[in-house]
């Protein structure tokens, strides 16, 4: 039987000194403390979009459970605890196959099921035109299929919980009630719709954008367009992406200040380039670049291509933006996404999961992260660099 774990830190909110026992994988006891503490704790993070990483992406259809159980370990590293492992535009096998293969490993493997209770389906039900289309590939891209999103939720199991979709396409709001119905939230993204077809999706039952400001056109007519409107939607959550690159800093303040951390979350959208060094990749059939820094882009575009980094580097990106405390960043990342989800919360009271990260607060670093009451290095991670072939160098 494993020995409790000790833990002194502050409170990431309230700044009380406490003393935590962990033992079972959960919270045993918790109270006040005297005793010298060792920086701040709060509960891990909740990521609703991790695309795949360091070579491995779960739309590839050469997918495996060691690919996902690398994919695990190195958002662990990050201070990630759950996520929702996210498949992007393509073909029905490949799509088929990812969500068979994470079914089975949640199926087989209690661990890589508490990592993930819930999948995430953005596209192939997204806008075709360059812009709002990001990187996913034109050719997979169609209308919503009802009959077809069931296939692959069978596939899943039932765990698709989050579908990322634009409502332009014919039929694409009877597909939103559909979801819904099922429990299901649907997000907004990779849209080119106009102002009143996102006002009928939101009415259809649509909760969220996906990663507003990103996977739309360079250019917009500067009134009526598709994101002011769901700016201005109160119905409407939104998640973003502060990792440096994705929106600049006057754009972050315009989201944080509309929608107000009630109605947002943090996401990393890491790609599955995410953790690799700088350079030229093949991946998808599409060659792409890291940058230095994390960013990934289709090389001689200014298009992105998801995101090099991870939701720890996010949460420190947006406190040092200053319009939103330290303890705000980090509920957006745990706290935000769960409730959005309908997920259980990780808390710092006794029964809750001791799901947690160890920081230093100015500026954030991770110093230790616990899952189930297990010790976890920052960036720590298993398994090399596969599923992608470098074409170049940086």
């Amino acid at each position: 039987m494993t020995s409790p774990t000790r833990l002194r830190a502050c409170h990431y909110r309230t700044a009380e000194p406490l003393e935590l026992i962990l033992e079972s994988g959960r919270i045993a006891a918790i109270r006040s403390t005297t005793e010298p503490v060792a920086g701040w704790i709060a509960p891990a993070f909740f990521d609703v979009q991790i695309n795949g990483c360091l070579g491995r992406s779960f739309a590839l259809s050469t997918l495996t459970i060691e690919d996902i159980r690398v994919i695990v370990a190195r958002c662990r590293g990050h201070g990630i605890a759950g996520f929702c492992p996210t498949l992007i535009t393509e073909s029905f096998e490949a799509l088929a196959h990812g969500f068979r293969t994470l079914r089975q490993a949640c199926e087989t493997e209690p661990e890589l099921e508490r990592a993930m209770p819930c999948f995430h389906l953005e596209g192939p039900y997204i806008s075709p035109e360059d812009g709002p289309r990001g990187a996913h590939p034109r050719l997979q891209v169609r209308p919503p299929n009802l009959s077809e999103f069931l296939r692959w939720q069978e596939e899943a199991g039932g765990r698709i919980r989050l579908v990322t979709l634009s409502p332009e396409h014919d039929g694409a709001l009877t597909f939103i009630e559909e979801l819904v119905k099922r429990n299901v939230v649907v997000a907004i993204g990779h849209t080119a719709a106009t102002p009143t077809r996102i006002r009928e999706a939101i009415a259809a039952g649509a909760r969220l954008s996906t990663h507003l400001g990103n996977g739309s056109h360079a250019q917009l007519p500067r009134h009526d367009n598709y994101l002011w409107e769901q700016l201005a939607a109160d119905e409407l959550w939104a998640s973003f992406i502060p990792d440096g690159h994705h929106l600049p800093p006057a754009l972050l303040r315009c989201l944080i200040r509309v929608k107000t951390p009630s109605r947002l979350l943090l996401t990393c959208d890491a790609s599955g380039l995410a953790g690799l060094p700088p350079g030229r990749y093949s991946m998808w059939g599409t060659e792409l670049e890291v940058l230095a820094g994390g960013k990934v882009v289709v090389p001689g575009t200014t298009f992105l291509a998801g995101s090099g980094v991870f939701t720890d580097t996010c949460v420190r990106t947006l406190a040092e933006l200053g319009d939103v405390s330290l303890a705000d960043a980090l509920e957006l990342a745990s706290v935000q996404p769960r409730t959005l989800l309908g997920l259980p919360q990780v808390e710092l009271q006794v029964g809750s999961a001791a799901d947690l990260i160890l920081f230093h607060a100015h500026p954030f670093r991770l110093e230790k992260i616990y899952v189930a009451g297990r010790a976890y290095k920052p960036g720590s991670a298993h398994g090399s660099q596969q599923g992608v072939r470098k074409v170049s160098p940086s």
